[in-house]
């Protein structure tokens, strides 16, 4: 009995040993060992249309090969969706092996591209320190936002802190002029086009703007863009921060089928109908009841979501959102007025308020204010031609 005892203590000191050992041998790398920024390219939904950066360390004398991933959330959260529509979504830095990591993104058929940066043993030793702590439950999670905090911008964010004044980023790579709606476009405007248009009903005028070079780095493309032009101080001289970079999947191109179920084609249609049944209308002397009030209520509901958005969540590109001039969010009271035969006197004038904004949204969008969705054109066509009806019967 006595041995038995004591065999278990013996047992339990040599794994808590064996253990501690594990630990400095995860703690302490080798010279083997390397730190790459991982790029991988664009999915097949939206979510993941604008591509994916993360970190790997890798050393082959310890066996480690690990990616550190700054773009995961839990679902599992509590008021997640809440959280979400609110823009208080919390994102996670979680890690997994490589090998792991280069299966999913090769099953996506997405391509995955290394930038192995050029570090001595102590900065190594320093970025993986680095991302062990942020590894830490109370260290991993961080507040989301889509443009200034995500899985992209926290690559140079990582790097700057543990190297500081040793790498440059200098960005003159990037000679563009191009507004944050417009590098959103480059990923949805042909694979995407009801996100596109989703995109731009909810975000505001303040992502019109012209980007800076540094704010183009939301994109994963462009972070693996300004490492390649990035430089390193060593002993006095200013050197290449990536050493080498390879490409390690391929991406199938899979050609994309015409569908005629897109925003522009629907709503042209839509708005067709509805110019048909106004000329009914007006050739009958008559009012379409379900037409003004599906048209008055659904433009209400779109006005209310976007005010809610701009004035009622944290996001930071939902302000400023003139697509309320046309979404006119009283329209959702207003709608249960045309269930009326004869309209209120008032109407008149507030049918003349609304082609007054649709007038200036016009000149908003010419001079660039806020560039809306061109699938928007046959709605304010369409509303313009209603509502010049409706003032027009009043009288």
């Amino acid at each position: 009995m006595f041995f038995n005892k004591m065999s278990k203590k013996i047992h339990i000191i040599f794994i808590f040993i064996f253990s501690c050992f594990q630990l400095a041998a995860q703690q302490k790398l080798s010279s083997e060992a390397t730190v790459s920024v991982v790029t991988c390219g664009p999915g097949s939904e939206l979510y993941n249309a604008f591509g994916h950066s993360a970190f790997r360390v890798y050393d082959p004398l310890l066996k480690l090969d690990k990616i550190y991933n700054y773009g995961t959330f839990d679902f599992n959260k509590p008021n997640f969706y809440l959280n979400f529509a609110k823009g208080k979504l919390i994102y996670q830095l979680s890690t997994t092996r490589y090998g792991y990591f280069l299966q999913q993104f090769n099953s996506e058929n997405r391509w995955v591209k290394t930038q192995e940066l050029d570090l001595d043993d102590a900065d190594v030793q320093a970025v993986y320190d680095f991302l062990e702590n942020n590894e830490k439950p109370e260290n991993m999670s961080y507040q989301y936002d889509f443009f200034y905090d995500n899985c992209s911008t926290k690559i140079e964010e990582v790097i700057k802190a543990v190297l500081k004044d040793k790498v440059t980023f200098n960005n003159n790579h990037i000679t563009d002029q191009k507004s944050h709606r417009d590098l959103i476009a480059d990923y949805t405007a042909e694979e995407f086009k009801w996100g596109k248009f989703g995109i731009d009903l909810a975000l505001g005028s303040v992502i019109d703007r012209p980007a800076t070079a540094a704010e183009f780095k939301f994109l994963p493309h462009y972070i693996y863009l300004g490492f390649n032009n990035a430089t390193i101080n060593v002993e006095g001289k200013n050197i290449p921060l990536v050493k080498a970079a390879n490409n390690v999947l391929n991406e199938v191109k899979q050609p994309q089928p015409f569908s005629v179920f897109q925003p522009f084609i629907v709503f042209l249609l839509i708005s067709l109908f509805l110019i048909f049944k106004t000329y009914q209308d007006f050739t009958a002397k008559k009012r379409t009841k379900w037409l003004d009030f599906s048209l008055y209520f659904m433009t209400g509901v779109v006005g209310v979501v976007v005010l809610l958005l701009w004035f009622a969540t944290s996001h930071t590109a939902t302000y400023k959102n003139l697509n309320f001039l046309w979404a006119f969010a009283p329209n959702l009271v207003v709608a249960f007025f045309m269930f009326k035969s004869v309209l209120p006197k008032w109407f008149k004038n507030y049918n003349k308020l609304l082609l007054i904004l649709l007038a200036i949204q016009a000149v908003l969008w010419v001079l660039k204010i806020q560039v809306f969705n061109i699938a928007i054109i046959p709605i304010l066509v369409m509303l313009f031609v209603r509502y010049g009806y409706l003032i027009e019967k009043q009288k």
